[in-house]
């Protein structure tokens, strides 16, 4: 489909050249509205689950080759003449709901295989009940210990370690984790005491250690589960909003140009 818009564009001779306006530029915008349109059942789609040629696998695979045939429909559609109007929020938003879906493939392609790697067998509820077992050891070794050493350890006991919101997540940073801070303040407490065979402070390090290594592979599974839902939080609401201003831009064009 592209590839024939693309060689009517070059043969077809509209003074001035094609655009909008034009026989052809209509034509082509007629074709884009209907696609934009058919594009946004995909949701309805997938509440009936069907086999064959309209299957959910097909429809779905028809829904990204002609989501991206928009690039050239639409583009020559517009004649290549933007300006700060409804016409060309249409068209950008288009752009930016596509570009979404690109990632969206990229990230269905490649993550659900980090996925599998970064969690080795263990489920999402299996490494938070491993983090929670952790921290009821860190409880019973942090007994022994001062106050003030206890008091470390229960900052990381009782610290969200996933707290920050979405886009904490997405980062994978947490700079002021509860952990990291008392494992270093432990160990610097055991450089500083004498060589005790038995010292507890060598058991929470090593507990510390273990929730250290945990959270970092919870933390880069939550990192990578965001990674494959972030872009429909961009490409939902903005295929509604691509519906409104293409509701404009016709109304626009047919009542006031």
């Amino acid at each position: 489909m592209s590839g024939v818009a693309i060689f009517a564009y070059a043969l077809i001779d509209v003074q001035p050249r094609a655009n909008g306006g034009s026989w052809y530029g209509y034509t082509l915008g007629t074709i884009a509205t209907l696609l934009i349109l058919w594009l946004t059942l995909l949701g309805v789609r997938k509440r009936a689950m069907t086999r064959g040629r309209w299957s959910l696998k097909g429809w779905t695979s028809a829904h990204v080759y002609l989501g991206l045939s928009l690039i050239v429909i639409a583009t020559l559609h517009t004649g290549f003449q933007f300006g700060w109007n409804v016409h060309t929020l249409a068209y950008a938003l288009m752009m930016l709901v596509i570009a979404s879906g690109i990632w969206g493939i990229a990230a269905y392609a490649f993550v659900p295989q980090m996925l599998s790697d970064n969690r080795e067998e263990l489920t999402q509820p299996q490494m938070r009940d491993a983090l929670r077992a952790i921290d009821r050891q860190l409880n019973d070794a942090a007994q022994p210990l001062d106050p003030a050493d206890a008091a470390i350890v229960d900052r990381s006991i009782d610290q969200d370690p996933f707290g920050g919101g979405l886009w904490r997540r997405l980062s994978g940073h947490y700079p002021r984790c509860a952990t990291d801070s008392a494992q270093a303040a432990i160990r610097a407490r055991i450089g500083s005491r004498p060589d005790i065979a038995t010292d507890p402070l060598d058991r929470v390090d090593g507990l510390l250690e273990r929730k250290a290594g945990m959270l970092t592979r919870l933390r880069r599974h939550l990192r990578l589960k965001a990674m494959l839902e972030i872009w429909l939080y961009v490409h939902v609401p903005i295929t509604f909003a691509l519906i409104a201003a293409l509701a404009a831009h016709i109304v626009s064009v047919f009542f006031y140009w």
